[in-house]
């Protein structure tokens, strides 16, 4: 079985590329592939044809995916990015902020 330390939804922080230092939202998560697609980041361009009669062709910014290894989430209460820590609480497992101890 195939887990990642991101989830849907989180916010994250890229550590390497050419997005180095920005911050996104994760929009999609693929745990086959290790890889997230984050919101307005690593975009690229694809050229696209006119699949209809008066559909417009041209050039179209998409996101790409990146790999999770090369993003790291970023604590609420810090505001930092992080590692991600596991602590379970009753029957729970939560993730939690390594610096800080926040949840996640």
């Amino acid at each position: 079985m195939n887990t990642l330390h991101i989830k849907t939804g989180d916010n994250v922080q890229i550590m390497s590329g050419k997005d180095k230092g920005k911050q996104g939202k994760v929009l999609e998560v693929s745990p086959k592939e290790k890889k997230v697609i984050v919101e307005g980041r690593n975009l690229v361009t694809k050229h696209v044809k006119p699949r209809r009669q008066g559909e417009q062709g041209g050039l179209v910014k998409a996101e790409a995916p990146i790999y999770a290894c090369k993003v790291m989430p970023v604590c609420p209460k810090c505001n930092k990015p992080t590692r991600v820590g596991h602590k379970v609480e009753g029957d729970k497992k939560v993730r939690v902020c390594k610096h800080c101890g926040a949840e996640l």
